[in-house]
């Protein structure tokens, strides 16, 4: 990972809009500040596309698709995309999953979290569960005290026997039904949306993150930024991102969105 400095001014210039994880990239301690929201407005306002793309459930992200200056957000790592319409007002959902699915998956979720919880002493059902359509987040340091490295493990390990897919971000360890991840959404929503085909324009889009749940992104995206606090998991990761700001968190975000807007 080179220093944010580093980053080309030629292709600083060029970058057309920035996706971002939200725990632990754009918040700081779990709270959103000022200057990090600004920074997202300072953004779009200068034209730059801004989409969230987030573990975070589909009850959280309808707000924020509604009320933040964003273009769109990506969900429940890539479950879904939600976008809003300001002009229409009328909010554009795509999931990965037919409703049915969705629906038949629920109750097999809530039975292994309780088996997990049970297992794993000190861990807990996400506070945010009951706003999630797809996926089970298991907390092991948002509400909780922090569990060490093997008590995570031993989440992952239980939510891939019960046939589940299973990251880990900042907070919690996510699992889920299918073989879907961020990126998996993120290319579906621009190529939806925006008409934008990644995979020919990807160097003029910039992807920021923290944790191994943001790997796959990080080794798509050429110009690719974690913020400073992605060092935590250095040794977890194959695919770290070009980029390391010198900043933590909502900090590494500003300082990254100053970077990008600066003459």
């Amino acid at each position: 990972m080179q220093p944010l400095d580093e980053f080309p001014d030629q292709a600083r210039r060029a970058v057309r809009g920035v996706l971002l994880d939200i725990d632990d990239t754009l918040t700081t301690d779990g709270r959103l500040t000022a200057e990090a929201y600004a920074a997202m407005q300072r953004l779009q306002a200068s034209g730059k596309l801004v989409v969230p793309v987030t573990g975070r459930p589909a009850g959280w992200c309808d707000h924020m698709a509604r009320m933040w200056p964003i273009d769109a957000i990506v969900g429940e790592n890539g479950a879904f995309y939600f976008r809003y319409d300001v002009e229409t007002k009328r909010m554009h959902r795509h999931y990965h999953a037919p409703a049915e699915d969705i629906a038949a998956n629920r109750a097999k979720l809530a039975t292994i979290g309780a088996q997990i919880v049970a297992a794993v002493p000190g861990s807990a059902i996400a506070a945010d569960q009951a706003y999630r359509e797809t996926d089970l987040a298991i907390d092991f340091c948002e509400d909780v005290p922090a569990l060490d490295a093997a008590a995570i493990a031993r989440i992952v390990e239980l939510m891939e026997a019960a046939g589940m897919t299973a990251k880990v971000s900042s907070i919690h360890v996510n699992g889920w039904f299918g073989t879907y991840d961020k990126l998996t959404m993120i290319r579906r929503l621009f190529a939806d949306v925006f008409e934008i085909g990644l995979d020919a324009e990807k160097s003029a889009f910039v992807f920021v993150g923290d944790s191994p749940n943001d790997q796959p992104a990080f080794a798509y995206f050429p110009h690719a930024v974690g913020v400073a606090n992605v060092g935590d998991f250095a040794a977890q990761l194959t695919s770290p991102p070009a980029f390391v700001t010198e900043a933590r968190a909502g900090d590494g975000f500003v300082e990254l969105a100053d970077l990008i807007l600066a003459d």
